[in-house]
């Protein structure tokens, strides 16, 4: 047995006190006068026997209660075998508060039996110890120390969200908030412990005790929506345009006739029913057919209980009303790129020349193309690098006398490789590049009679390994005809030969020039995401309107909020943070006008329902110093801790003697005659 306050102990000494009051207290005896006194001495010899008996179990009773309170201040323990360590403690709870923790255990949900425990570990420690309650919220108010009291009403306020966070980073997150800041720390983490958050990379800090307390529930089979995506990244109005709809089985049956269904612009249609085989995801695809331009909704919807939050799948795009193709000249306007926009009647072609063009127009075209320029201003170079870094296309062919040194400035500007002396040798194109954007789903399998072109001169491109490059098409000996480079937002496109038909018969080969155009001019990066996740996507980029610092950008939807803003030269950085809690479309204003819309979708990382129980988290993280709860659902905490922190504490029976021994001193001095 040991004793938590030791130095109480001393109190031992105050048990002198009624053994000397006991010695030195003379009872006044009252005079008696008796007639006769035969018996007198037996009588006072009976009675001081007695007396004195009597006297004796009163002050053992008195010295074994003051004893008995005096051991229980001083809360002796019997210690568990680990070893009692003593000080000032901070304790850090996180509590899973996922959409899996939703999840039922003999008809209790996870999420209120962990809650229920949270509580029970914070009774286990005392009113002087400092708490902190964590979620996956992350929340600023859950990095601040508690009292015992106020962290089990946070502990009652928290609530199921959309954020998901790994499990080193909720264990980072708690050695932030203690910080060294007791003598004992001690960490616990409350999860279903589900496979798609278990990564865990840090190091354990030795100074922190860490434990696991992972709860169980009844299986669930689940089909959610993965995904969702266009076929091609521009779709055309009045056409027939295809949405690709990734679904997937988590559970290990097949599930049969699943309901898929799609609202476009608020009007429903079902798409019928689908199998999915066990642990497999399900391509389909769907048709939709878009009327007119401008901002495009689109929900998928699946009929799967009782997981539901995975059930749709939000989209967004915008039509524009033309694709809008700048060619810049030099000796003249290209004829046969005139004829090729002109029979795209979505598309809008304008030509101009390269010295008399405003640069900053260059943002309002989706495809420029520099037509054998002999040279360029070094504004124009820092003008066409920047329009490519913000999402822009550039696509260049060069002039046969060409300025190599101006030509390789603007190719370094956008981190692309070098071109070398012009080749006047004819040179045939044998391999196109089917599996880039550029050439994909454009031709047939097998397509052996696709003529390519032929040049009668090209300059030699330089093939730098740290460039990036794709090559689109190649000659016969390897070298390059057409190569791709990706440069922040936007796509480069350099061709190693000039674009007339006397050098390059490239605009003769209509099977290859008309797609190639096409699909470099609809080509886009950010600007064309569809849906974002929330809690993942929290940054978007848009052109800068205004060169105000006080305009202000506002999110308007389920939820009104205005987002953090950082102008970075010709664009500006929205940041929602983490105000977007809840699916829906979402609109980018300015000053009343729309400048973008956004599809939120809750993250799919819990749609697995895959766990990993008390056994498979030991043998995963067996080598670590970790503690785990077993049993964590029926286990009482309050005194499982209790005991496992200080022992098997003995005050109470401390106490239950005292009292005991207090009654046994009454009774001897009130029926004792």
């Amino acid at each position: 047995m040991e004793f938590l306050h030791p130095a109480i102990l001393w109190g031992l000494l105050v048990l002198i006190i009624p053994i000397i009051i006991h010695l030195f207290y003379f009872r006044r005896f009252k005079k008696v006068y008796f007639t006769n006194v035969k018996f007198l001495q037996e009588i006072k010899q009976e009675t001081s026997s007695r007396n004195r008996l009597k006297n004796l179990l009163i002050l053992l009773s008195r010295l074994l209660a003051i004893a008995a309170l005096i051991l229980g201040f001083a809360q002796p323990f019997i210690p568990s075998g680990e070893k009692i360590e003593k000080g000032t403690k901070a304790i850090s709870v996180f509590v899973d508060n996922s959409f899996s923790m939703r999840a039922l255990s003999k008809d209790i949900p996870l999420f209120d039996k962990a809650k229920q425990k949270a509580k029970e570990i914070i009774e286990a420690y005392s009113n002087e110890d400092q708490f902190q309650v964590l979620s996956h919220d992350f929340k600023v108010k859950e990095q601040r120390l508690l009292t015992k009291e106020d962290a089990i009403a946070a502990v009652d306020n928290l609530e199921i969200g959309s954020s998901i966070k790994t499990l080193d980073r909720i264990y980072d997150r708690q050695l932030q908030a203690l910080n060294n800041a007791a003598d004992i720390n001690s960490l616990y983490i409350l999860s279903d412990f589900q496979k798609s958050i278990c990564e865990f990379e840090s190091k354990i800090d030795s100074l922190y005790k860490l434990s696991f307390v992972p709860f169980q529930s009844v299986q669930e089979n689940n089909v959610s929506i993965d995904s969702v995506w266009l076929a091609t990244p521009v779709p055309i109005p009045n056409q027939n345009n295809q949405l690709i709809i990734k679904t997937f089985n988590h559970s290990d049956q097949k599930v049969e006739n699943v309901r898929l269904s799609i609202v476009q612009n608020d009007k429903t249609k079902p798409l019928g029913q689908i199998d999915i085989p066990a642990r497999s995801a399900h391509i389909d695809t769907a048709n939709i057919s878009i009327l007119k331009t401008g901002w495009q909704n689109f929900k998928l919807s699946i009929s799967d209980h009782p997981i539901k939050f995975d059930n749709e799948y939000l989209l967004s795009f915008e039509i524009p009303e033309k694709i809008n193709v700048l060619s810049l000249n030099q000796s003249g306007e290209n004829r046969y790129l005139k004829s090729v926009f002109k029979g795209l009647a979505y598309f809008n072609l304008e030509n101009a020349s390269a010295n008399k063009f405003q640069y900053s127009d260059l943002k309002n075209f989706d495809l420029i193309i520099l037509n054998e320029l002999v040279s360029m201003s070094s504004g124009l170079i820092q003008e066409l690098s920047r329009y490519v870094v913000n999402g822009g296309n550039l696509i260049m062919f060069p002039s046969k006398s060409a300025n190599k040194d101006n030509y390789n400035e603007l190719l370094n500007a956008l981190a692309a490789d070098n071109i070398r002396e012009m080749r006047n040798e004819q040179k045939t194109v044998s391999k196109i590049n089917t599996k880039d954007f550029v050439f994909s789903n454009v031709y047939l399998k097998n397509n052996r009679n696709l003529k390519l072109p032929v040049t009668q001169s090209n300059f030699e491109i330089t093939s730098y390994s740290n460039r990036g490059r794709q090559d689109l098409l190649n000659y016969r000996d390897g070298s390059a005809f057409l190569v791709k480079y990706k440069k922040g937002d936007g796509y480069f496109y350099l061709c190693s030969s000039p674009l007339n038909q006397n050098e390059n018969d490239l605009t003769l080969n209509a099977e290859v020039f008309v797609p190639m155009l096409f699909k470099m001019a609809i080509t886009q990066g950010e600007a064309s995401v569809g849906s974002y996740t929330i809690g993942v996507n929290r940054l978007s980029t848009i052109p800068k309107l205004s060169t105000s610092n006080e305009t202000t950008y506002k999110i308007t939807g389920p939820k009104e909020f205005i987002p953090k803003q950082t102008s970075l030269d010709d664009k500006v950085i929205i940041d929602v943070g983490d105000e977007i809690e809840e699916p829906g479309i979402y609109n980018l204003e300015l000053e009343e006008n729309k400048l973008k819309q956004m599809a939120y979708n809750f993250d799919r990382k819990e749609s697995d329902l895959s766990y990993y129980n008390t056994a498979d988290l030991k043998s995963k993280f067996g080598e670590l110093d970790i503690a785990f709860f077993e049993n964590a659902q029926d286990a009482n905490f309050t005194q499982l801790i209790g005991e496992k922190e200080n022992g098997t504490a003995l005050w109470k029976w401390c106490l239950i003697f005292a009292l005991i021994f207090l009654a046994i001193e009454t009774l001897l001095i009130r029926f004792w005659k």
